[in-house]
């Protein structure tokens, strides 16, 4: 049973695999000895950039812990967020992916046929890797492709598989302590807020690479309002 919960998330990760899409091409003309101006060519125009693009830095504060106890579930937390973010990235990309795809392909067969055709090859690829991970690492999973897609893993499920097998799934699930109705809400859920936490330290690190998030996450105003909410007890 534990198995077709990973299962269900493979099909989230690894449908379809390519996605084309036309990208700006950017070049640069040294007008005089001191100035250079800097163009997109978009559909054979050239447009100038006028802009100095500079990319958002956020001033993370030192971790501190109430106790040992704390520092060492933080450590514990950290490791199982940085195994399954990439998973939950590729997720997002796959999806999008898979639902461009499908647009172009019209006969109901044919778009059986190629779903059918992914699921085999993600069962001899990735099923193995997968079922490797542990309950808590599977419920953050869940809680990260939420975080990415914007959608629970229940409902891409239910998209994908029809609502009755979502309702197994789930069910399934439930007897390893894990919901794949679970949402991701770090302002509302101390361990999310902590995932947030390791994920923006991780990204400022290049340790994971980051995807921005299918809803607007204020780190900032995140942590202000658990600081807050910590000053208050």
């Amino acid at each position: 049973m534990k198995n077709t919960f990973y299962y269900t998330v493979l099909l989230l990760c690894f449908l379809g695999s390519t996605v084309w899409g036309q990208v700006p091409q950017e070049y640069s003309v040294q007008e005089n000895d001191t100035t250079q101006t800097f163009y997109y060519m978009i559909d054979g125009d050239s447009i100038p950039r006028e802009m100095i693009d500079l990319d958002e830095v956020i001033l993370l504060n030192k971790l501190e812990f109430n106790s040992k106890t704390d520092r060492r579930r933080y450590l514990i937390l950290r490791r199982k967020t940085r195994k399954v973010y990439p998973y939950a990235k590729l997720a997002a990309d796959r999806l999008q992916t898979m639902n461009e795809r499908l647009k172009t392909i019209e006969k109901n067969s044919q778009r059986r046929k190629y779903t059918k055709r992914i699921q085999k090859y993600i069962e001899d690829e990735f099923s193995e890797r997968l079922k490797k991970l542990t309950r808590t690492e599977g419920q953050i999973l869940v809680k990260l492709i939420h975080r990415q897609t914007g959608t629970t893993a229940f409902d891409l499920v239910k998209e994908l598989r029809t609502g009755w097998r979502a309702f197994w799934y789930n069910t399934t699930a439930n007897m390893f302590d894990i919901s794949i109705k679970e949402e991701y809400r770090p302002f509302e859920v101390k361990e999310d807020y902590l995932i947030e936490d390791i994920l923006e330290r991780s990204f400022q690190g290049n340790i994971l690479e980051r995807q921005k998030p299918a809803f607007e996450i204020d780190y900032l105003d995140l942590t202000a309002h658990w600081n807050q909410k910590s000053v208050n007890k």
